[in-house]
């Protein structure tokens, strides 16, 4: 069988869902829709898209596709995703979805009233040394779980210019580093910990050429016991030949084993008493991220095709956003927020 799949949105990092799309052997990219023609014509040359509009409803009418990838800003995700369900086309959707909690839940009511499909294209979590701390943890090889922690410094943020080169709409967002950034590790911190029980957040912005925050340090409390921390500044940067690849270090700690992820994409594992070495595993350097844009939608056409279990559904999502809001509460209040009822302040268990 083969998916038919269209593209809404040809901005920069619809470079990476495209050409994911193109390496898919079960994928058939029949169309994209953007408002900018020039990025919409330099798409369609370099992934070979055969058809292209300014119009998603025409679009869908004309080339009936199996799959619409939401690639557009967050502002444009409830309009486009109306189009689709009005047509019972399948969705995966960019992230930051619809840009606030309110609109991720009227898109997830709108989608499950249409009985569509409807996955958002939260990608951090298929990154491969997830992956693989993930299966470590399963089989026990860390023992009980502790603690995780991720340290952000992807760099680019310092001075007049920053972010200009890829992703300019940064420097006027209200709220930047949870919101745009940090989701990706609240999502990766329940993928591998479980559930979140509270937060305390402690937000600021050392920029002054930006409208939100860029550095701050979120605790997290999970229901097993085990504790985590964000440390997030986008200002500074750590060793690494790209520190795009992984945006920062991570330490997952339990009873038997630390395990610890590089700049370099590479594990270090060091059991309990014993020398750290370095961890061998499966990894890929292509697309985005250990190419994880490719490893998710590898997941969704397996969901699609063959009926696999499947990750990132819109509504399992919402949670990811309902944490956000309750770190931004704390960092307003100064107060520890219990995220099983975020609007009620309480103290650390």
């Amino acid at each position: 069988m083969t998916l038919k799949v269209a593209v809404a949105g040809t901005g920069y990092f619809s470079q990476f869902h495209l050409d994911a799309w193109r390496r898919l052997p079960q994928v058939r990219l029949v169309a994209a829709c953007s408002l900018d023609p020039a990025s919409l014509v330099e798409a369609a040359a370099r992934y070979l898209i055969p058809r292209q509009y300014a119009d998603v409803g025409e679009m869908l009418d004309a080339v009936t596709p199996d799959l619409l990838d939401i690639a557009a800003p967050p502002a444009a995700h409830l309009t486009i995703l109306r189009e689709a369900a009005a047509r019972r086309v399948d969705v995966i959707c960019q992230k930051p979805l619809g840009g606030d909690l309110a609109t991720a839940q009227q898109m997830v009511r709108l989608a499950r009233d249409a009985g569509i499909t409807f996955v958002v294209h939260e990608n951090f979590r298929f990154m491969p040394w997830y992956r693989e701390a993930r299966r470590l943890l399963e089989t026990g090889a860390l023992g009980d779980a502790y603690s995780v922690s991720f340290r952000l410094r992807p760099g680019d943020g310092q001075g007049a210019t920053a972010y200009l080169d890829r992703q300019p709409y940064f420097q006027s967002m209200p709220r930047l580093l949870i919101h745009e950034t940090a989701i990706h590790l609240i999502d990766v911190f329940r993928y591998l910990l479980g559930e979140v029980g509270g937060v305390f957040a402690r937000l600021r912005r050392l920029n002054p050429q930006i409208a939100g925050e860029d550095a701050g340090y979120v605790l997290f409390d999970f229901e097993s016991g085990a504790a985590g921390l964000f440390d997030g500044n986008r200002l500074v940067d750590f060793p690494a030949d790209n520190p795009r690849l992984t945006m920062g270090e991570m330490l997952l700690e339990g009873s038997d084993a630390t395990l610890r992820l590089d700049g370099f994409g590479r594990l270090w594992l060091k059991p309990h008493n014993s020398e750290e070495r370095e961890h061998a595993y499966e990894s890929r350097n292509d697309g985005f991220g250990g190419d994880c844009v490719h490893a998710l939608q590898r997941h969704v056409v397996a969901h699609l095709l063959q009926g696999a279990p499947l990750e990132n559904a819109g509504e399992a999502y919402l949670r990811n956003l309902e944490i956000e809001e309750a770190i931004y509460r704390s960092a307003q209040s100064g107060r520890w927020l219990d995220c099983r009822n975020p609007g009620a302040p309480g103290g650390l268990p």
